[in-house]
């Protein structure tokens, strides 16, 4: 399915409160490659922009008031998305501004499927920041232009985090690829039992006395000792 990464900005956090779009950018994205074709532009909200808001985007009132109404792109927005699955980072947030544009003009919510890669950071780190920002540092991605958040350069950086995240896949929703012959035989079903190694009775002496060791440079317990107590470790060793 061909796809679009999407992001928007906005003048506050709630659509419900009067809330509206600045700023809309989308990138497109055929099987693994993003394409020359995208969809940008900033939107006059027929309204002040929170301070808040602006202190993200650096999007004023002023700087927007003279670009066109959302009603003058909207033809030409959903042209671009239509059939198309969207890739959004918080995708409730986008969407729900997205949906509340189209009510004022009488249209129909969007009905394109979506995946929100924020759930699905969410699920694969556990526990960890999921921000965009954090995402581009733990994949690696140069971020180093983004001092404000831009709808365009925001798409672009979550096309990137979202190739990393399927990394061979087509789709988030796909059995990863494995054309490794190895990774292939470890995950058969049928295949012979791995043989497990234990440690011998020296090996064991000498990871304890290497945890004693941490234990004293840090002036308690080592983390080892913390994630896997010791009762625990004990219980893991053959008998």
């Amino acid at each position: 399915m061909r796809k679009i990464i999407l992001d928007t900005e906005t003048t506050g956090i709630d659509p419900k409160q009067g809330h509206r779009l600045v700023e809309i950018g989308a990138i497109e994205l055929q099987g693994r490659t993003i394409t020359d074709r995208h969809f940008h532009v900033y939107l006059n909200p027929e309204r002040e922009v929170d301070a808040e808001a602006e202190a993200v985007h650096g999007l004023s009132y002023e700087r927007l008031k003279k670009e066109p109404k959302f009603a003058e792109v909207v033809e030409k927005f959903l042209a671009f998305i239509d059939g198309a699955e969207l890739i959004i980072h918080n995708a409730p947030f986008d969407l729900g501004f997205l949906n509340a544009e189209l009510a004022r003009l009488g249209r129909p919510a969007l009905s394109n499927a979506v995946t929100d890669t924020l759930k699905v950071a969410r699920e694969m780190h556990p526990g960890k920041k999921n921000s965009l920002d954090a995402l581009c540092a733990r994949y690696e991605i140069d971020n180093s232009q983004r001092t404000f958040h831009g709808a365009l350069l925001d798409s672009a950086l979550l096309a990137e985090v979202y190739l990393a995240f399927t990394r061979g896949q087509h789709s988030l929703l796909e059995e990863p690829a494995n054309e490794d012959p190895n990774l292939r035989r470890v995950l058969d079903p049928n295949r012979t039992p791995l043989r497990i190694v234990y440690p011998n009775e020296h090996e064991l002496a000498a990871h304890a006395l290497q945890l004693q060791d941490i234990a004293k440079a840090s002036k308690g317990k080592c983390l080892w000792h913390i994630l896997v107590p010791p009762e625990i470790e004990d219980a893991t060793q053959p008998t």
